[in-house]
């Protein structure tokens, strides 16, 4: 060692500078759907009800039981139903406080009010589902361009969110905002594609972080346009898989729910052995068959009894499971996976199991693959 760089090692640590700014962490910061969380947003049902008929409510939800869009049963739920999904939503919202989570809630919505674009007027749905408004990836936060007109404005109940996100160090973007003509919807189920693809749209529910690969599944509330836009958004770090073949309803998460690195739950009803995305192919795979009808309280279900895959982890050993599904909780078990049972009981009515009712905002990790 030379003299200057005796003299250079024997110098002490140069202190901090007082007036130095710390280094600040993204209040948004998450690469899967398993590692430790540290925030989250639950949604709320305050004002909840069944939009106004229109061509897109009714080829997305009602077509393949309604001859009509006038059987649409618009309207507001009734208050039981309000009243006891805001009674779950906070048991859910405790639940992830007492595991040291962030719980954060959008604002309340006059969700009565009616608004409009070029061509068409609408009323407002819920904030029940922030899942479907708000993807997450890494440190940026997207708004979806959602299919349905009457969740156009739902992003803004986040808005006081999104602010502070930014200002912490997220990246926060939106979506090209969709027009949404009628001629959006263009078949009935079974004739052919749900939606066209006159512009990107897609909820993002319709998309799983497994790392560095994304997926994105092709349905009535997502297409390929969509696709396409957020691959150019992601970049060459992230690969997106289009999904499809799979369920051509609405979201992925109730077909496929990743639980840690390495094992997937999925639907055996809806996800054939052929049409499991390749990246899984070394995984251990939880074929769930049986799962319990949780019942609806409204005319019609919005959701199947497929909603009870929503389950969601707050880290790789523990999730938060709907309490009716006992054979889902006694196959989680036999895997190594604590479950925390807790009631949704307007799941299939509000169309939203603990996944879709929250969206994780921050998870203790870092950018990896899995394949």
């Amino acid at each position: 060692m030379s003299i200057v760089s005796d003299l250079v090692a024997a110098q002490p640590a140069a202190a901090p500078s007082p007036t130095a700014s710390p280094v600040r962490r993204p209040l948004v910061q998450v690469h899967n759907e398993w590692d430790p969380l540290e925030e989250m947003i639950v949604g709320i049902a305050d004002g909840a009800r069944v939009p106004r008929a229109d061509p897109g409510l009714y080829a997305v939800d009602y077509a393949e039981n309604h001859a009509s869009a006038d059987e649409i049963p618009s309207g507001p739920y009734e208050h039981r139903v309000i009243a006891e999904a805001n009674e779950d939503l906070a048991r859910f919202a405790e639940t992830l406080a007492a595991h040291g989570v962030t719980v954060r809630r959008p604002e309340p919505t006059d969700h009565a009010a009616t608004f409009g674009a070029p061509g068409w007027t609408t009323d407002g749905e819920y904030n029940y589902c922030p899942r479907d408004v708000l993807l997450p990836i890494g440190d940026m936060i997207i708004e979806a361009p959602m299919m349905l007109r009457s969740r156009y404005f739902e992003p803004f109940a986040y808005r006081h969110l999104l602010a502070e996100y930014v200002e912490s160090g997220a990246r926060w973007i939106s979506a090209p905002k969709p027009r949404l003509p009628d001629e959006t919807w263009t078949a009935r189920p079974g004739e052919g594609p749900i939606i066209a693809e006159l512009e990107p749209l897609f909820d993002a529910a319709n998309v799983l972080r497994v790392g560095r690969d994304i997926l994105f599944q092709i349905s009535r509330s997502g297409n390929r346009l969509g696709l396409a836009w957020l691959r150019s958004v992601l970049g060459p770090q992230y690969r997106v898989h289009a999904v499809e073949g799979v369920y051509d309803g609405t979201h992925i998460d109730t077909s496929i729910t990743l639980v840690r690195p390495g094992l997937v739950a999925l639907s055996a009803e809806r996800v054939s052995p052929d049409k499991v995305p390749a990246i899984f192919a070394r995984w251990d795979k939880i074929w769930v068959e049986d799962m319990v009808d949780t019942g609806y309280a409204w005319s019609y279900p919005r959701a199947s009894i497929w909603q009870g895959m929503n389950f969601i982890m707050i880290n790789p050993a523990l999730a938060v499971v709907n309490e009716l599904q006992r054979p889902l909780i006694r196959q989680l078990e036999s895997h190594g996976v604590g479950v925390v049972p807790l009631p949704m009981r307007q799941a299939r009515t509000l169309s939203g199991g603990f996944h879709c009712v929250s969206v994780d905002i921050r998870r203790r990790g870092t950018l990896e693959d899995y394949t």
